[in-house]
C-alpha cells in the first residue's frame, strides 16, 4: 500500500504541532519526554527539535533531515531530537510510513516494562490498528544500536514495544500514527484495568480478524514480512 501524500514543510509542521498538542491533553505525552516526525517528500522529513515539549510545539521547534544526507539539518544549528537513529531507520526501511511518533503514555509504557504480549484482536480499533506489534529489546535512547534494533523490527509491525524505556507507532500519516497510539495506549488500559478488578477479556476468533481486516473496506492492507 502507497504512503499517503505529504505536504510542504510548512503544513507538515503545522500539523505536528496539533499532532503533539493531542497527545499531551490525551495523556500520550508528557514532560519533555517523545518525539515525533513525518515525512516531506521521499528523502526528507520533520522531526521535533532537541529538548522540546510536544504541547508546546512553535514553528521553530522542528529540524529538517534528509535521508540521503545525514549530516543535513536545516536550520543550520537547530539540532533535531535525539532519536533520529529510530526515525530514520524507520523511513529508509519503510517508504510506505508517513509519520513516526515516539513517547512514553503511562499504561503503554508499563506495558513495555512488563513480559505482557498486546493482543491485537480485542474490539475493532485494535484490529485494524494495532495490526502487528513487535518488542524491541532495550538500547539506550538515541543510539546507534536502538536505530538499527528498530530497523529490524520495523519491516513487520507497525506498532513496536521499547522494553524499559516506551513505545515507537508509525503509519501512513500523522493521523492515522496519532490514532495507533492513542489506541495502543487504549488497549493496554483496558488490559490492566479489567486485571485490576477481576474481569476476564475475550478476543475475537482470529479468522474474523482476518475477514475485518480484509474485507471492512476501511483501506488496502499492508503486505507484511512473513
Amino acid at each position: 500500500m502507497g504512503r499517503e501524500s505529504a505536504g510542504s514543510a510548512a503544513s507538515v509542521s503545522a500539523e505536528l504541532r496539533r499532532a503533539g498538542k493531542y497527545m499531551t491533553d490525551n495523556g500520550l505525552a508528557w514532560g519533555n519526554a517523545g518525539n515525533i516526525s513525518a515525512r516531506i517528500d521521499g528523502d526528507r522529513y520533520l522531526i521535533t527539535a532537541s529538548g522540546t515539549y510536544l504541547g508546546e510545539l512553535g514553528e521553530d521547534d522542528f529540524a529538517e533531515c534528509s535521508l540521503t544526507d545525514a549530516s543535513l539539518t536545516l536550520p543550520a544549528g537547530r539540532k533535531p531530537s535525539k532519536e533520529v537513529p529510530m526515525h530514520r531507520a524507520v523511513y529508509e526501511t519503510r517508504p510506505d510510513i508517513g509519520a513516526v511518533m515516539h513517547a512514553s503514555p503511562f499504561y503503554s509504557t508499563l506495558i513495555a516494562c512488563a513480559a505482557e504480549d498486546i493482543p491485537s484482536n480485542r474490539f475493532v480499533e485494535t484490529m485494524y490498528y494495532l495490526e502487528r506489534v513487535e518488542r524491541v529489546g532495550y538500547c539506550h535512547p538515541g543510539s546507534a544500536a536502538l536505530g538499527e534494533a528498530v530497523r529490524e523490527k520495523a519491516r513487520k509491525a507497525n506498532v513496536l514495544l521499547l522494553e524499559n524505556h516506551g513505545v515507537l507507532v508509525f503509519d501512513t500519516s500523522i493521523k492515522e500514527a496519532r490514532m495507533s497510539l492513542h489506541t495502543l495506549e487504549m488497549a493496554c488500559r483496558m488490559l490492566l484495568e479489567a486485571r485490576s478488578a477481576g474481569i476476564a477479556l475475550s478476543s475475537v476468533p482470529d479468522e474474523t480478524a482476518h475477514d475485518f481486516l480484509h474485507h471492512a473496506g476501511y483501506r488496502p492492507r499492508r503486505r507484511w514480512e512473513a
